[in-house]
């Protein structure tokens, strides 16, 4: 499939617009479902030779699939490996179920984004966004397939407002967004509340401006947040502003029902394969729980000791990224060398006395010894992973091994077909590793009773302290004389 990335900045008309980005693959449309192909064949024969042209057909015969979004932490970014983010998946999924290549069209506003459906140069958008009442009134939504809340964020430590009375000074939110939208509904019952719309800024930005007391409040969906509170742990929540709303595709109002029909069937097949559910644990199942005293002294740790560390993380990480092996630490030892546990694991990377043999560490307590052994042993988990499971979940897999051992993660795996569920996707095995403590369960199993909840929430924890890491690293990273300089400031 093809794949054309084409930032807004590059459009100075529409129709003259040059790709930046292609991927290749075979535009076979084979990816139809029989519902669709039955509703193209009725159609088809019901309709005389002067018959408009539905906008499905346009788009098969055109080979193109063209969609809007804009640019932000869960819909369209631009990653290290190429493009990224949930809504730009789900769309690189819908485009290879047509078998047409995509073409993707960030903008950095709503409301340059919006109109290009009526103007007919997007065939779709996908940006995260909530159906609400006036948005229905304009365009046409497929399936939900999430649901986010509106939450008023104000600094920790400021008093909290807990309803719309309490909010005493300005708020600024993004102009076109549903959060405005909100506020308009609000201000007949609340004559005094007054707030600002930007095109300036995005969610982020603005969340920024609340943690630097440049702004009192702003308005933010769930989904956003819990991601960002693993970056700004200070983000706290005064009150939901307005209740769950579906998050949808959007298409323009006066289009024929053949795209509409061919999404339905789309995210229905995402839904049972599971492939739906996988990408929403991939960009949100790990920051759905938030500690906000363990997320800031995990900040202050990574600005603080990890810098002493790093070279050797760096050293031993070979093919594995440094920021995921400095994660497994923290979350082991806090990135302490003396470190313990009673059942005998010890050192920054935790080796049991009989793995540490097994890979020639003759010191569990020396930092280097400790990380070089439990990269090493982390690599020979990876690759017994089966070699058919795809990542990321190959990773999330060989993480729930270095904690509860390759054999109850086996055992997990097994219980997780027994049911029904894909046994080489981490969103089904997660399910069944907590079964591992039930009687019921692990007597069946070859290697009986094991505390399975605990390997999920390791995984979980890793992925969440990784992502703060990738953040970090990719701002500023301090160095190790600013590291000993910040530490003898927190002890004066």
């Amino acid at each position: 499939m093809h794949k054309f990335i084409i930032p807004v900045d590059e459009l100075q008309q529409f129709s003259h617009n040059r790709p930046l980005d292609v991927k290749k693959r075979s535009p076979v449309k084979k990816g139809l479902g029989t519902f669709v192909l039955l509703w193209l064949l009725i159609f088809l024969s019901a309709c005389e030779k002067t018959r408009p042209t539905s906008t499905l057909e346009r788009i098969l015969d055109d080979g193109v699939l063209k969609v809007g979004t804009n640019y932000g932490l869960t819909t369209y970014f631009n990653g290290a490996t190429g493009p990224e983010g949930f809504e730009y998946e789900l769309a690189e999924g819908f485009a290879e179920y047509l078998g047409v290549r995509l073409e993707v069209f960030p903008y950095y506003t709503l409301n340059e984004l919006f109109p290009q459906l009526s103007h007919h140069h997007l065939d779709l958008i996908a940006a995260g966004i909530s159906v609400t009442p006036e948005r229905y009134e304009q365009f046409r939504f497929g399936p939900a397939y999430q649901n986010v809340s509106q939450k008023l964020v104000f600094k920790q430590g400021n008093v909290r407002p807990r309803s719309a009375v309490d909010l005493t000074e300005d708020i600024l939110v993004i102009a076109g967004s549903s959060h405005a939208e909100t506020l308009r509904t609000f201000k007949p019952f609340h004559p005094n509340l007054n707030w600002q719309e930007t095109d300036e800024k995005d969610a982020e930005e603005l969340m920024e401006m609340v943690l630097n007391d440049e702004l009192a409040y702003t308005i933010v969906d769930s989904n956003i947040l819990a991601v960002l509170r693993r970056r700004h742990p200070e983000l706290s929540i005064g009150f939901t502003i307005n209740q769950e709303q579906g998050v949808a595709w959007a298409l323009d109002k006066a289009q024929d029902d053949s795209l509409l029909a061919a999404l339905i069937e789309y995210f229905g097949q995402i839904q049972t394969n599971g492939r739906l559910a996988a990408l929403e644990d991939k960009y949100f199942g790990h920051v759905r729980l938030f500690n906000y005293v363990d997320t800031r002294e995990f900040i202050r740790s990574a600005r603080t000791v990890l810098p002493t560390y790093r070279h050797l993380f760096e050293q031993y990480a070979n093919d594995i990224d440094w920021r995921l092996l400095a994660a497994m630490s923290y979350q082991e030892s806090h990135w302490d060398p003396q470190a313990k546990s009673a059942t005998g694991v010890r050192g920054m990377m935790m080796l049991t006395l009989a793995t540490a043999r097994d890979l020639d560490i003759t010191s569990r307590l020396d930092p280097e010894q400790s990380i070089r052994g439990g990269t090493d042993y982390f690599s020979q988990l990876l690759k017994r992973i089966p070699a058919r499971i795809q990542e990321p979940d190959r990773i999330w897999f060989a993480l729930a091994a270095y904690n509860i051992g390759l054999g109850h993660l086996e055992d997990a795996r097994v219980l997780t077909q027994k049911q029904g569920g894909n046994p080489d996707m981490w969103i089904d095995v997660k399910k069944r590793l907590p079964q591992l403590r039930q009687k019921k369960y692990y007597k069946t199993t070859r290697y009986g009773y094991a505390r399975g909840d605990e390997a999920v929430s390791y995984v979980d924890n890793i992925r969440r302290y990784y992502d703060t890491l990738v953040w970090i690293d990719e701002q500023d990273p301090l160095t190790l004389d600013e590291a000993q300089i910040a530490t003898s400031e927190d002890t004066e």
